[in-house]
């Protein structure tokens, strides 16, 4: 271990501040001086991608959503994940890695719910406590973001989220809390969004009020990617690091403020030492900080994603048609636009590129056997604009699917490739190098693809860019955003172009060549670029799945967004499905009564046709081993192990956000305060779809009657529950045993029922477990703002002495059991 202190005293004042901003887009820097290496950093919550972003870079292992590892309910499954995670970042050289997300689902609309875990900051910290522990075995930091209240998109960089300290404290708070102070994260990330009315890089009550002097956090603070910074103010309130690099409020800005006496140097050291504390502590100073970047896919890899992907499936209805029987089953309709390829993840920073594309048509042919006949139709189609141009029907000029990129290293495409790659999409995303050894800025790249059409016909090509782009089809230009850069638009978090599109006529069967062209040179903070084409197809998809579904035994129909619906930058505007979606599964439906739904999204959407369909399985966006772990769970070679980790309302005018969401006037307001989730729906006595924590297994249990280590309880102590749980039925399954705590004598307004405990336990038949949960004193207790006017009545958690009742049962509706306990005041 390096002597920190000593560390901090030979340094300049200039290379102090240079450790506080990051030295490029994705490491920060060192000081070559004192053998002090820049430190690499990943994102994400997928999985660690590295220093590429989008098409270019290594391959990664990417593992279920956030609100898919919400949906497991699997603390311990949440700390092998994380583990995984930490062995990639380190296998990409980086020693931080740029999760867990821990923002609350407030709305069923907000853009980036898939990355979060859930509606509950118990069941969000729990997972993310875990998460953290698992990550930070492997020697890396883990960054808990987006600290606080960054529950939407919209004007995502300037909103301010107006909240009461009370809801701050008992709903967005917590997750953060219990990640620095049960996980013993190292990292915490700012987010963009102001609250009341204040940025939190620039809150030193939050920074170092809360963060360090409460919940001890000893680990450093580092901002979103351009996030708002003030050198002055941010340095007061504990911001340890602006990223990216070059700095912008800090590095020698922050040099010059002390060296005018605007920032006192104890700010400055405390910085620095903060970050040189933690970077010892995982080793890092004893690293290069630029090493390669590994993509290793590794089987136990593999095999993890794919538990997660089946731990985290949610069966919402089943009347006995699942799980599908191959010996009774003579053929099955796989339908839907996705039902192939089911979506992997969502859109935005946390995306991978994983080593494994999903293809449901062979995974469930495969889990089927070959006396099952399978035949797949799309139905219908659910892209935003004209479709992106899917890679599988490219091939390179050397024959393999996808676009081959060439980069060069000026911006002009002239000059030897510094860099050849072949891309399995038809797109491009990059925040910085697309490569080793290409610059950050100026770069330029050609993509060349070949397309042999299966329909002849207008084609309808579009192009999106962030940069200079222009695309040529059989070697005419089509679109030049070269000659004719398109006004800005919403793609690419709002810094791409709108679209724009040309019309081709192309020939069935006769081959034309397609090239993108682009130039990074005056590009703002993304590289990118997206070719679309609407290929002429059948005009009757629907009446095609319909008679698929006729002719088959049983129907499955894939249903859901993709990243371009559920995307980091922008919210959603419906609950409902894009495109025809409902109208498909009604229609299948009525084609045949044994009718499967599989809701393939990472946040809630309506499901209208529900009554009338056999079964209703969530699969979320459940990472690269989506597909085997799907077969697994549809011929039931495992488990349905998921819980929602949401309420899925009835009508999106019912969610506890409806009329405070997604703001106006630069603000939104948190207006249902403490009651959000199934707190509000519960307090409203409304009607949902789904209760928060539902799911159901192939097996079926029975939950015995709790038994106390105490009949009461107080604030100091611990007190254990143990339930126990009988497997009833004849296959092994999971139950999820939940404990709610409501308050039957409260002082204040308290939600109806709050969790406080759960534990997943794996039961084989006729066996009895133990599940056995702990409450300690939070587990009563009540953010209590105090009286500012009364010098004795000042703010913190408050127990109020009484009755407190326990329900113990399988989600926040289905209570089997309830026991009352004393508990103590404090």
């Amino acid at each position: 271990m390096a002597d920190i202190d000593k560390l901090v005293a030979e340094m300049t004042p200039e290379e102090k501040a240079s450790l506080t901003a990051g030295r490029d887009m994705w490491s920060t820097n060192g000081v070559p001086r004192l053998g002090i290496p820049p430190v690499r950093v990943t994102d994400g919550p997928n999985g660690a991608r590295g220093t590429a972003m989008g098409s270019a870079g290594p391959r990664s292992v990417c593992v279920p959503c956030g609100s898919a590892l919400g949906a497991t309910w699997d603390p311990d499954l949440l700390g092998r994940i994380g583990e995984l995670l930490g062995r990639e970042a380190r296998r990409k050289s980086a020693r931080v890695l740029l999760a867990p997300t821990v923002n609350i689902h407030r709305s069923p609309l907000a853009g980036r719910n898939f990355e979060c875990y859930s509606e509950d900051p118990h069941l969000s910290g729990r997972l993310a406590a875990a998460f953290v522990r698992g990550a930070q075995s492997q020697g890396v930091a883990t960054t808990v973001k987006h600290l606080v209240a960054n529950d939407a998109e919209f004007e995502r960089h300037t909103i301010s989220s107006v909240v009461d300290e009370r809801a701050l404290r008992e709903i967005y708070l917590l997750p953060f809390e219990m990640a620095v102070r049960d996980g013993g994260a190292l990292g915490v990330m700012t987010s963009y969004n102001r609250l009341n009315g204040r940025y939190n890089t620039r809150r030193r009550d939050l920074l170092q009020g809360i963060l360090r002097d409460e919940w001890g956090f000893e680990g450093f603070v580092l901002t979103d990617w351009y996030g708002a910074a003030d050198t002055e103010e941010s340095a007061r309130a504990g911001l340890d690091l602006e990223m990216p690099g070059p700095g912008r409020a800090f590095g020698p800005a922050l040099a010059a403020a002390v060296a005018a006496g605007r920032v006192d140097p104890a700010d400055l050291d405390g910085a620095a030492r903060r970050l040189l504390s933690v970077f010892d502590r995982l080793g890092a100073l004893d690293d290069a900080g630029d090493g390669p970047e590994e993509a290793i896919d590794d089987p136990a890899d593999r095999a993890l994603a794919r538990e997660a992907a089946t731990g985290a499936a949610v069966l919402l209805a089943n009347d006995g048609l699942l799980p599908l029987d191959p010996a009774g089953t003579g053929s099955v309709a796989l339908i839907g636009p996705h039902a192939v390829r089911p979506r992997a993840m969502g859109g935005g920073s946390s995306a991978v590129r994983p080593h494994h594309r999903a293809n449901l048509l062979e995974s469930l042919g495969a889990a089927l056997g070959t006396g099952v006949h399978l035949v797949h139709e799309p139905g219908c189609g659910i892209d935003r604009g004209v479709p992106t141009l899917k890679a599988e029907v490219l091939r390179t000029p050397g024959g393999d699917a996808g676009m081959e990129l060439e980069v060069f290293a000026g911006p002009d495409l002239t000059g030897p490739a510094v860099h050849r790659e072949v891309a399995g999409e038809t797109k491009f995303f990059s925040i910085g190098s697309p490569a080793a050894g290409v610059p950050d800025e100026g770069f330029s790249l050609r993509a060349i693809a070949r397309y042999r059409p299966e329909h002849g016909g207008p084609h309808r090509f579009s192009l999106l860019q962030a940069g200079r782009a222009r695309l040529t089809v059989g070697g005419r230009v089509v679109i030049d955003g070269f000659a004719d850069p398109p006004p800005r638009g919403d793609a690419f978090f709002g810094l791409g172009s709108q679209e724009v599109d040309a019309a081709v006529d192309l020939a069935a069967g006769t081959e034309v060549e397609i090239v993108v062209e682009y130039s990074a040179e005056g590009a703002p903070a993304v590289h990118a670029w997206t070719i679309g084409c609407a290929r002429p197809l059948p005009a009757d998809l629907m009446e095609r799945a319909e008679a698929v579904a006729a002719a088959a035994d049983v129907a499955v129909v894939v249903v859901g967004n993709d990243d371009d619906w559920e995307t980091e930058g922008q919210d959603r505007t419906s609950l409902d499905l894009p495109g025809r979606q409902d109208e498909l599964v009604e229609r299948v439906a009525a084609a045949n009564p044994n009718t499967v739904v599989v809701v393939n999204a990472g946040a809630p959407v309506a499901l209208p046709w529900a009554d009338r369909v056999r079964a209703v399985l969530w699969c979320w966006f459940g990472g690269q081993e989506l597909d085997g772990a799907l077969a697994d769970v549809l011929v039931g070679k495992s488990d349905p192990a998921g819980r929602l980790p949401f309420t899925l309302p009835l009508r999106l005018e019912h969610n506890p956000s409806y009329g405070n969401f997604p703001g106006e006037n630069g603000e939104v307001r948190y207006g249902e305060g403490v009651l959000v989730g199934y707190r509000w729906y519960e307090a409203r006595d409304l009607p949902v779809a789904h209760p928060f924590g539902h799911g159901l297994s192939y097996s079926t249990f029975s939950i015995g009657a709790p038994r106390l280590s105490s009949p009461t309880a107080d604030a100091g102590h611990t007190l254990i529950v143990d339930v126990p749980v009988t497997n009833t039925g004849d296959r092994r399954g999971a139950e999820v045993v939940q404990l709610y705590v409501r308050p039957l004598d409260a002082r204040a307004f308290r939600p109806p029922q709050e969790l406080k405990a759960f534990r997943k336990v794996w039961v084989d038949p006729g066996q009895t477990v133990t599940a056995s949960l702990e409450l300690d004193g939070r587990a009563w207790a009540r953010w209590d703002p105090g009286q500012p006017w009364l010098a004795d009545a000042g703010a913190g958690w408050r127990v109020d002495p009484g009755r407190y009742l326990l329900a113990v049962g399988r989600s926040s509706a289905d209570i089997a059991h309830e026991v009352v306990v004393e508990v103590a005041g404090e």
